[in-house]
Formats: structure tokens, C-alpha cells, sequence
């Protein structure tokens, strides 16, 4: 599917063209274990007051989460389901686009029965049934490159080249996808930095995004306040803001249209930025010199 980043794609309520826009995505996790919030807000008001908060701020999207990426002991399908779903029903009709970040197909239909617009597979579809769950709801997926199966280590990754490899993951995922029936249009790739890579790793992913963004489909990147911007700069991770927006607005500028993010309203105004510079949208007002 050639060129399909530059196309207007309708996810949910929103309608995004993604040749001159970049959508926000905002991280609410309903875990005690999260790796930035901290269990900050693993309960149900305080998950739906933080959602509520970063629309306010501009947020275009909501990523709903109830099982970390990382190792960590197994979550039953029914527990994350009581975590997400009643997050995902309190935000219907907020106008926000919303996303369930889980690998479990049934926790996915779940979360799209509640309301919920993308299914967000941080394993690339590991079970195939996740596409078949999409394929059947109409729900857009992100399929995202990790090698190590859901919870469990993957220490010392190596790669021969390791955008080549990933490159090659999602373009095997998403036929995978296609072949199932997930239509090319609901279909976002992520080539997962830091996830089994280490920081080098994740460095040239960066560099070289244009080779991800050249497979055809709208690229997410999730890179908020994540290790290699922390060991890049010698930051803890609370003070990895800053660090995060580069990354971010440099990935944009290869052809990124998806940013996710916990810093909602400094990454809104980043992307604002460019988008202004770019000429993609007009400046809030003018006055000055006029």
C-alpha cells in the first residue's frame, strides 16, 4: 500500500491527515507496576481523571493500559479486562480517540465492545487471533516490533542490522494482518524502540526512521522518557522531558505521525511547533510586529 502515511485516515471520531498533522497520544495506565507513573494511576478515578486532563491538554488519543511490557508476572485476561474497560467506557464519547494496549485478543474485544477505537499489540501479534478480533470489529491496530514473548526477559539483543530486521518484522506482521482481513487503512506500525533493543539499538532506529516510515503505513513511536534517553543523557527518569520532545520532533521530521507520550501538554505544544514552522497549521495568533 504505497504512500498510505499521506493519506486522511479516520480512527473513531477523529479524522487525521496525516500528510500535515501528528496525533498525541497520551499513556494512562491502570497498573501498580507502570514504568513512568508508578501506580500514579492505577485506580479507576484517578485513570479517568488523568485521561480527562490530557484531552484538556490537547491530547487527539488515549492509550489505555492494564499489563506492562516488561517481565513481570502473568496478568489473567479477566483482571486486565476490569482494569481497562471501565476506563475505556468512562471516555466514550469524549471525543478522543481511544487505544488498548494489551496483547490478549479477548482483553481487545473487550475494550472494543466498551468503546475503544485501536487495539495497540505491543508483541506484533504473537496470537494471530488478535487480527482476527480487529478484522471482525473494524477496530485499526498498531503493530509494534518486539521479539520476546508477552512478561518475559530478553537479555543482551543482538542484531546484524537492526533496521533491516525490524523493517522486515512489520512488513511480515502486518501481511500477517492483511491475510486475515485487517483492511490496509487500519493499519499503524511502531518499530518499538527499547523494546528487546538496547539503547544503540533504539538510537539508530531513530536516525534511520525514514526506512520504517517508508513501509506505507502511519508510524507511531513511542519514546517517552524511555532508557535510551535516559542513558543518552545521564538522566533519571524523571528528568527525561526534554530529552523525550527531541526525539520526538526529530522523528516527526522523518515522516512520524504518532507521537505517545506521558508529558501531554509540552509534547502538544512541541508538535504544535513544528506543525506551525512546517506551515501545516496557523499560529495561535499574530501580533507581534503587525
Amino acid at each position: 500500500m504505497a504512500n498510505a502515511a499521506h493519506v486522511i485516515r479516520r480512527i473513531g471520531p477523529r479524522e487525521f491527515d496525516f500528510a500535515r498533522e501528528v496525533a498525541v497520544m497520551a499513556i494512562v495506565n491502570r497498573t501498580p507496576d507502570s514504568f513512568y507513573d508508578r501506580g500514579r494511576t492505577e485506580a479507576l478515578d484517578a485513570a479517568v481523571d488523568a485521561a480527562t486532563l490530557a484531552i484538556e491538554q490537547g491530547a487527539d488519543w488515549i492509550d489505555v493500559g492494564g499489563a506492562k511490557f516488561a517481565p513481570g508476572p502473568a496478568i489473567p485476561p479477566a483482571e486486565e479486562i476490569d482494569r481497562v474497560v471501565p476506563v475505556v467506557a468512562a471516555l466514550a464519547g469524549s471525543g478522543a480517540v481511544i487505544s488498548v494496549d494489551t496483547f490478549h485478543a479477548e482483553v481487545a474485544r473487550a475494550a472494543i465492545e466498551a468503546g475503544a477505537h485501536v487495539v495497540n499489540d505491543t508483541t506484533g501479534i504473537h496470537d494471530p487471533a488478535m487480527a482476527d478480533v480487529v478484522a471482525e470489529t473494524g477496530a485499526t491496530i498498531v503493530v509494534t516490533h518486539s521479539l520476546a514473548k508477552p512478561r518475559t526477559p530478553y537479555p543482551s539483543p543482538r542484531y546484524d542490522d537492526v533496521v533491516a530486521e525490524v523493517s522486515a518484522f512489520l512488513a511480515e506482521r502486518v501481511a500477517l494482518a492483511e491475510s486475515r482481513g485487517v483492511a490496509s487503512d487500519r493499519i499503524i506500525v511502531d518499530p518499538g524502540h527499547d523494546l528487546n533493543k538496547h539503547t544503540l539499538h533504539s538510537l539508530e532506529l531513530t536516525r534511520r526512521l525514514g526506512e520504517i516510515t517508508s513501509l506505507g503505513y502511519p508510524t507511531l513511536v513511542a519514546l517517552s522518557n524511555k532508557d535510551f534517553v535516559g542513558e543518552s543523557l545521564g538522566r533519571p527518569r524523571e528528568q527525561r522531558i526534554e530529552g523525550s520532545i527531541a526525539a520526538a520532533v526529530y522523528c516527526v521530521m522523518r515522516g512520524a505521525r504518532i507521537v505517545r507520550v506521558h508529558n501531554v501538554r509540552e509534547t502538544v505544544d512541541a508538535m504544535r511547533m513544528v506543525a506551525a514552522i512546517e506551515g501545516w497549521r496557523e499560529p495561535a495568533f499574530l501580533e507581534h510586529n503587525r
